[in-house]
């Protein structure tokens, strides 16, 4: 069950790192393994529900997004069957929105808290990586991307994470480790110091899209 009834206030979207959907169903069905996600969705779009979404699911690990420190406790695991080097699938993306789309409206999640599984745990993980289309999902509503108008603040590494920390990411790591966090998704070809484009982008995100 989950953690004193805590329901889920967000969404946390994976990439199995496998090379086929059975596989890694083979090891979510393993107690074993000690990792579990609430659904699973194959290349071909079949979706796999493993979890109730009652309960709590260990798809996230350690980590946080603004206030929320157990995650597990407070959000719904969607696990992609892909490798984290290849697009994903047409039809896994279809299979991905409609199934986002039924979870957000059960459960009154805003798409600012739909997320990647890097930007909880970014120490830890890359995942869905810099092949997923989060603009797909903003389009829709499903998630967020930003929209910068107006004045553009000068680069500064202080102002970045000061802005990256209101929009959610963790106060307590690195500046780089954020900022890489902070590109592989919204920006994952750029390289090297903080940019224009990156103070653009999460001043943004930030003023927009406050934390939980």
């Amino acid at each position: 069950m989950r953690r004193g009834g805590v329901r889920p206030v967000m969404v946390v979207i994976h990439y199995t790192g496998m090379d086929s959907a059975e596989a890694a169903l083979d090891r979510l069905c393993d107690p074993a393994a000690e990792v579990s996600a609430h659904y699973l969705i194959a290349a071909s779009g079949a979706v796999f529900a493993l979890v109730p979404e009652a309960m709590r699911a260990w798809h996230a690990g350690a980590g946080r997004w603004g206030s929320v420190t157990d995650v597990n406790s407070a959000s719904i695991g969607i696990e992609l069957a892909n490798t984290g080097r290849t697009p994903y699938a047409a039809a896994q993306m279809r299979a991905l929105e409609q199934l986002l789309a039924g979870v957000m409206a059960r459960h009154g999640i805003a798409p600012e808290r739909v997320i990647g599984h890097s930007d909880m745990a970014p120490l830890r993980k890359a995942d869905p990586g810099a092949r997923f289309d989060w603009l797909r999902l903003a389009r829709q509503r499903l998630s967020v991307w930003p929209d910068p108008r107006g004045a553009v603040p000068a680069p500064d590494a202080a102002a970045f994470d000061a802005a990256a920390v209101t929009f959610g990411y963790d106060p307590d790591i690195a500046h780089d480790t954020r900022l890489a966090a902070f590109r592989l998704r919204f920006r994952p070809w750029a390289a090297g110091p903080v940019g224009s484009a990156d103070m653009a982008t999460i001043t943004d995100l930030a003023r927009r899209y406050p934390a939980l």
